[in-house]
């Protein structure tokens, strides 16, 4: 049914293994003389059509406006999402455009031969910040869930033990204290939730980045997603046992991230200020 649906008749479909607390199926797509392509298959109920909708339409606008993504393909049927009962379970479909190059991993953690690796820095931040330029332009047709919809005390009560007093006093204090914080279009908007190298890759002859897995986007502060890039710096450094080198690789690195991010769009210092906040978030 899918191969019909998405016109993949002739293609080797393999399976890509799962990693632990992963909630899709998903499969490699390829073909000699067509560019490969990535099958998601959805099957557990945390995630309404509304959800699936908001996710594939964000992310065909950004393609659209020149954001560095992975592009949905139509089905036949010209729809972004598309939905197969059998036996009663339904299970939700899209087919990405597979994104050029290769995860960092994939090459070692060692970055383009000749080039310094600043330039990746650099192209991080860069590509991040076009996703939240564009996002201060964007009015869903289909809403994704904003971040308190999702982390709120009601939310907190139910997964933290009452045991846990402390855990859940913390907890709170952190989201109450995020709740004051200013959500005007410059600074709050759709944003990815969980940019890391495991969900982009490199193009190794020039650079370029291409983003993918937009699973976890919603509406949140911008700050989040510079957070979790400044999170991914701290590993090219963990073992260094000099916490003053370690700070200041950690400043330098943050400094080439954020000139790429602001040669596309402007973050406050106020909101910069935040930024423990954000990695504690």
């Amino acid at each position: 049914l899918i191969s019909e649906l998405y016109q993949l008749e002739g293609y080797e479909i393999k399976p890509v293994k799962a990693h632990t607390g992963g909630r899709n199926v998903v499969y490699t797509c390829e073909k000699e003389g067509t560019d490969p392509k990535i099958l998601r298959i959805a099957f557990l109920n945390d995630r309404s059509r509304e959800d699936y909708l908001g996710e594939v339409e964000y992310i065909r606008y950004l393609f659209e406006h020149g954001g560095s993504v992975s592009d949905v393909i139509n089905s036949i049927n010209g729809n972004l999402l598309e939905e197969i009962t059998y036996q009663n379970y339904t299970f939700s479909l899209c087919l990405f455009k597979k994104a050029k190059g290769k995860m960092l991993v994939e090459n070692n953690y060692r970055y383009r031969e000749g080039v310094s690796i600043t330039e990746y820095y650099y192209n991080c931040g860069k590509v991040l910040g076009k996703l939240h330029q564009l996002s201060k332009k964007y009015s869903p047709v289909h809403r994704r869930y904003s971040f308190f919809d999702k982390y709120n005390v009601e939310y907190i009560t139910r997964l933290v033990p009452s045991s846990l007093t402390l855990l859940k006093q913390k907890l709170v204090e952190l989201l109450k204290t995020l709740e004051g914080l200013d959500r005007n279009r410059e600074s709050f908007g759709m944003i990815h939730f969980d940019f890391n190298d495991g969900n982009y890759t490199i193009d190794f002859d020039t650079g370029q980045i291409t983003v993918y897995d937009f699973d976890n986007s919603c509406l949140g502060w911008y700050m989040y997603d510079l957070a979790d890039l400044w999170t991914q710096g701290v590993g090219w450094k963990q073992f260094e046992q000099d916490a003053g080198e370690r700070k200041k690789f950690m400043d330098d690195y943050f400094k080439s991230v954020l000139e790429g991010y602001r040669s596309e769009t402007s973050i406050d210092n106020t909101m910069l200020d935040q930024l423990p906040l954000f990695i504690k978030a």
